[in-house]
Formats: structure tokens, sequence, C-alpha cells
């Protein structure tokens, strides 16, 4: 800046405040010919603004050649957006909500695998439970691997526990874990979630089928949780974590970094206003009764578990938690197994049927859920490789593989398995037997004589030995 200038702004206005708005054009416009005839009517008929300028583009190149290209699409796009602003239709508006201290809480699941993390390597697919007060923004975040009503109820408690009260009302979608479908259409609480409403004293609101927009505190609370702990495993330059332990801590570190600041000090007001919560905590698990038949299984829920096959023919307690299932025999825990997740409908645990199968292996062959009794894709490729070699006796062989697997170490047969698999040799019993459950050497008995001390007291005594 030269002197004068700086003397000429000092004394007068500044550049910025001598420009006029500019009202002409700097070049001719390349649609006056066909806007009216060509492009007006086409966003006349869209009545829902799904036309793009890219579209339009091609649509002009397709009726006049090549005088409408990629260079003009800049100049599409703001004469579109300038005739939808003056003569489009009215798009939906969006009120602004005033919330108070207290009144709701919202919650919803939302998958987290897209995050891309990893437990020791392994790809996590997993959902995160957010419960987050529409007034404060106060957030509880928990794990669930399935959107259930056990998972439900736990987080939900969870956090309404660690807060220390409970709002009036939970604002939700249309979870299938908490409503039903009616036969007229629409849906309604289901009576388990109406007995955790009760148990609280707190209302349900929920929103429209497909306006997720509706329930906007929650939706908005997963985007801002999805993009902070994006940007946090970027920083931290690893998305593997050692266990899901640590991966939870490290979303609790993200969640109280959230919840500091502005939703602390309004914490403090909303609580204020908060419901006591009950003297104790309802159950987070769905009680059934089954009986144990002859196949070692218990069916429940529209799914089948295999039991420890000592529990055939008695009357047991199912205990089904959102990751575990937990069977009862006379108050008794008497076995533990991870919860089916998805489409599967059955678990069926090698171990609790290898006993009996041992004894028959002819069973294998049409065994109805044979597929369960492969525990990794190396018993499964070692089972293809005795049909190769030794057809019918394949089964056999491999059942007897198997019950050497449940009676010694799964993880020590897997591994010779596999290596005698990337060698070529044929996994037979005996072989896999002797390389992962070696027999122990006999150690002989040897009988060691008392010594006679007799001929001590000779020596003393001058005789002879």
């Amino acid at each position: 800046m030269s002197e004068r200038s700086a003397y000429a702004w000092k004394d007068g206005a500044l550049p910025s405040e001598t420009k006029t708005p500019r009202t002409w054009r700097t070049r001719p416009d390349p649609f006056a010919a066909i806007w009216n005839t060509d492009v007006v009517p086409l966003l006349e008929a869209d009545e829902h603004g799904a036309l793009e300028a890219t579209t339009v583009l091609a649509e002009l190149r397709r009726r006049h050649g090549d005088a409408y290209g990629d260079s003009h699409l800049r100049t599409m796009q703001r004469r579109i957006h300038e005739w939808r602003a003056l003569n489009g239709p009215g798009k939906e508006v969006m009120f602004e909500q005033e919330h108070k201290p207290g009144r709701e809480g919202a919650f919803d699941f939302t998958d987290a695998t897209s995050l891309a993390v990893t437990i020791a390597g392994q790809t996590f697919a997993h959902l995160l439970f957010q419960f987050v007060l529409s007034f404060s923004k106060w957030r509880w975040v928990g794990l669930a691997f399935s959107e259930t009503f056990e998972a439900l109820v736990r987080g939900l408690q969870n956090a309404l526990w660690e807060l220390g009260g409970a709002p009036a009302v939970f604002r939700s979608d249309n979870l299938s874990a908490a409503t039903h479908q009616l036969e007229g259409g629409g849906r309604e609480l289901t009576r388990r979630f109406k007995a955790v409403l009760d148990h609280y004293g707190a209302q349900s609101t929920r929103i429209e089928p497909r306006e997720s927009h509706q329930n906007g505190v929650a939706e908005k609370a997963h985007d801002v949780l999805k993009s902070q702990l994006d940007q946090a495993l970027v920083i931290r330059g690893s998305r593997d974590f050692e266990s899901v332990d640590a991966y939870m801590a490290f979303v609790g570190t993200i969640r109280d970094r959230i919840n500091s600041g502005k939703s602390a000090a309004l914490l403090a007001e909303e609580r204020k206003h908060l419901t006591p919560l009950p003297r104790t905590r309802l159950p987070d698990y769905t009680s059934f009764s089954a009986t144990v038949r002859q196949w070692s299984t218990i069916h429940f829920g529209k799914r089948v578990y295999s039991v420890p096959s000592r529990l055939i023919g008695c009357d047991v307690e199912v205990r089904q938690h959102p990751d575990l299932v937990e069977v009862y025999y006379r108050r008794k825990l008497t076995a533990t197994m991870p919860r089916i997740r998805g489409e599967k409908n059955h678990r069926i645990d090698y171990r609790h049927v290898i006993w009996s199968l041992v004894r028959k292996p002819g069973a294998f062959a049409r065994y109805r859920f044979r597929e369960e009794l492969f525990p990794s894709l190396v018993f499964r490729r070692a089972y293809d490789a005795l049909v190769d070699a030794r057809g019918e006796r394949a089964d056999v062989e491999y059942v007897r593989i198997l019950h050497l697997a449940a009676s010694t170490l799964e993880s020590r047969v897997e591994e010779v398995l596999d290596s005698m698999l990337r060698r070529g040799d044929r996994p037979d019993f005996a072989a896999v037997k002797a390389l992962a459950a070696p027999t122990k050497p006999t150690v002989p008995d040897v009988h060691i004589p008392a010594p006679d001390l007799t001929v001590y007291d000779r020596l003393l005594a001058g005789g002879q030995s």
C-alpha cells in the first residue's frame, strides 16, 4: 500500500464501500433461446425438486446436440436455483423446538460398523445405543449388537442410573424392541416396554414411520458422536483395539468430552426437574421355561441352543440377556453361551454332544446341525481332506478328532491340523493325537528298601560288617 492510498482511505470511503451490486451480465446467457421452451417445462413437472443440473444438461444435449456441454454446468445450477427460489414449490419447514428441562429424553441405536474399528485385528460389527436429554444434550453411550428388547432395557437403565433420575417422557422411533404392529395399521407399545415405562413413571412419544427427523435429538446425537469418534480415531493413528473393553473406554472418553462444557452446565439445571428413580432396577433379561429335549437342545423364542447332555429331560429356566444366554436348573447356573445374532436360528456347541457322537459316529453324516460341528474353517478343511483320502471312513476319523479337541485343547488341535494341511499330510486321528496330545511315558515304580542301620552300629562297636 502506498502512502497516498493510505491517506485517501483514511479520509474517504474504503474501496469495498464504493462498490455497487452488479445488475448486468458479463457474458450472454447461453440458455436464453431455450430456457422457457425446454427447461422451464421440465422444472414445472418436477414437483419434488429431484432434477439436477447434470440431468437437465444431458436432456438438452439429446435435443440440441453438443451446443450445451459441461462448461455450462455451473450456469445451469445457478439458473435452476434461482428459478426454484422464485417459482418452485414450497419446501418442508422444520420447526425449531423449545425443550424444557427434565421433560424429555430421546434414545436410539446407531450402526457404528462404518467406523471400521477392529478388535485384535478382526472387524468389529456393532451398534451404539444412545440416550440423550433434549434440554441439556447430556448423553449416555453403550454397546449393543442388535436392537433387542434386552439391549434396549439395559442401555436405558444404565443411562438413567448414571444420570440419577428419569425424564417425564421417553422419545424414540418405532423400534420393534418396544412396539408392535397393529392389525389396522400403526404401531403400539409392547406390554413389556409399557411395564418399563410404568416402573420409571414415564410416558412414551414416538415418531411417524420413515420420518427420522422427528427424532432429531437422537439423530443429531448420532451424527455428532460418530463424527467425533472418527476424528479421534484418525488422531489416535489406529482403529485397532486389544479388547472390546479398551474400545468402549475410548468411546467413554469421547462421550465425556462431548458432555463437558455447555451440556455440563445445563445438566445441573435439568437434574432439578428429573423424576426420582425407583428403589430397584428391572431385570435386563427375558426369562423362558424350557425342557431339554433328547437331542440335548432347548427351544425358545424361535431359537435352538444346545446344552450339556446331563440335563436331558430336565425343566430349566432360560435367561436371555442382550449378549448371552444363561441356563438355570433349580436356580443353579448350569450353562452359558453367546446369544444368537442376525437371521441364524440355532447354536450347537460340539462339546455338548461329542461324548455321545463319538460312540455312534454314523449319526454325523445326516445330523441336522452338522455344520455347527466345525469349530473353525481349519476343522472344515481337515474334514474335506479326510473325505478325499478316506471316503466314508472320514466321518469316524473326524468325530474322533473333534472328541480329542473337546478332551484336550481345541486351539492345540487346530494348530496341528493347520500345520498338517499346509504340509499336505493326511490329518487322520492317530497322527493328530500323536502331535496334539502325545502319550506320556509311564514312570516305573522303583522300590528302594529302607537301609539296615544295624550295620553302622556294628562298625561303631568295632565289629565286622
